[in-house]
């Protein structure tokens, strides 16, 4: 057993992600036996103590054959209909395999804004704590009934990793048609498995082209970008195939652990880097990201070259240099209407931070700031 994965099996909490293919028949319809291996290693780590948290793909293909559809449709509304019909099916089948098991499972669908509107991400936080306070298994999918641009993106591994974020989970683990990240395509004579990523230095020459499967939309670039996401945040990430899922989950080594390369940060810092959606950009000279990044300052107008993009005091917006490079992200202090009179100015001296008079508070505050 790899000393690395005891993260993966001790972990008190966990967040689980199963992509479409590993849940349904090629041509669509869920495939029983899949589903139930998944549930039984799911449901015995829950009996143990473990708290479990599943990411489920699969709704959208498991309703193609109940409307007679031979694949992914390509257009938005059928993809909704697709994703209605299915996702009955896919709870009722989770229900009862999870059951059989005495274990109770809750359903929470969520969309794109439910993370970006900070009030939506607190209470669907307190939800999920609930949920696990009364040792039930959340299975949370994208509501892509009404999903729009978020239900072709990502299939489910940016989703993960920002619910392994709300949740605060001790370690993620991916679970797809293969079997770890190798070093080229899977099928290639001459790839090979890497066992560890402690960084991005590992992933130099590796070919992460292989796109997702006839059901699904994510391939493994979703997953690499997933992994970084949470690692960033002191979250090991096991990337394996469902078939190994119970080998995993007991540490055993199989798949590509990524190590976490960063340390937990606050809950509300982690929704600002991760979750929140930026409404715009802001350029800074030279002197104000070194006192941004460097300094970890408040962000002065004086430090401002240019503000793009439309957005209203309270939202995220990016902060950028000269090359365009994002360096950091925050809560703004202006409109970007009023912002943009103000690029290069200093602050009014001895201006209450209230005052109405032009440039008289930050633009982002160091508190409503994080750096990247």
């Amino acid at each position: 057993m790899s000393i690395d994965r005891s993260a993966i099996r001790d972990a008190h909490r966990i967040v689980v992600k199963v992509g479409s293919s590993s849940l349904t028949r090629p041509a669509g319809g869920l495939d029983g036996y899949q589903l139930q291996a998944l549930a039984n290693n799911l449901a015995k780590k829950a009996l143990r103590g473990t708290q479990v948290v599943l990411v489920s793909s699969g709704a959208i293909a498991a309703g193609l054959v109940p409307l007679g559809l031979t694949r992914r449709p390509k257009d938005l509304a059928t993809q909704q209909a697709a994703a209605s019909t299915g996702m009955g099916a896919l709870m009722t089948a989770y229900t009862r395999v999870f059951t059989m098991h005495g274990v109770q499972v809750g359903q929470v669908l969520l969309t794109a804004d439910d993370m970006h509107r900070r009030s939506h991400y607190v209470n669907a936080s307190r939800t999920l704590e609930r949920l696990l306070e009364l040792e039930v298994v959340p299975i949370i999918n994208e509501n892509d009934t009404v999903a729009t641009d978020e239900i072709r993106f990502g299939d489910n591994d940016r989703l993960a990793a920002l619910v392994a974020h709300l949740v605060d989970a001790d370690a993620m683990v991916l679970l797809s048609d293969v079997d770890a990240l190798y070093t080229g395509h899977p099928s290639a004579p001459d790839s090979r498995r890497i066992p560890v990523v402690r960084g991005p230095g590992d992933l130099t020459g590796v070919d992460v082209s292989r796109v997702g499967s006839a059901v699904g939309t994510g391939g493994m670039q979703t997953k690499l970008e997933a992994a970084r996401m949470a690692v960033a945040e002191g979250i090991p990430v096991l990337l394996t195939s469902a078939a190994q899922a119970g080998a995993a989950l007991a540490g055993e080594d199989v798949g590509t652990l990524f190590t976490p390369i960063g340390t937990k940060s606050p809950a509300r810092r982690r929704w600002l880097a991760h979750a929140s959606h930026s409404s715009g950009r802001v350029v800074l000279d030279d002197g104000a990201v070194e006192a941004v990044v460097r300094r970890q300052t408040s962000l002065l107008p004086v430090g401002i070259t240019g503000v793009e993009g439309r957005f209203t005091a309270g939202d995220t917006v990016e902060l950028v240099d000269r090359r365009g490079t994002v360096v950091a992200r925050g809560l703004v202090g202006y409109d970007a209407e009023e912002l943009r009179p103000l690029v290069g100015q200093r602050l009014k001296r001895g201006a209450g931070l209230r005052a109405a008079a032009p440039a008289s508070r930050p633009v982002v505050r160091r508190d409503d700031l994080v750096v990247l």
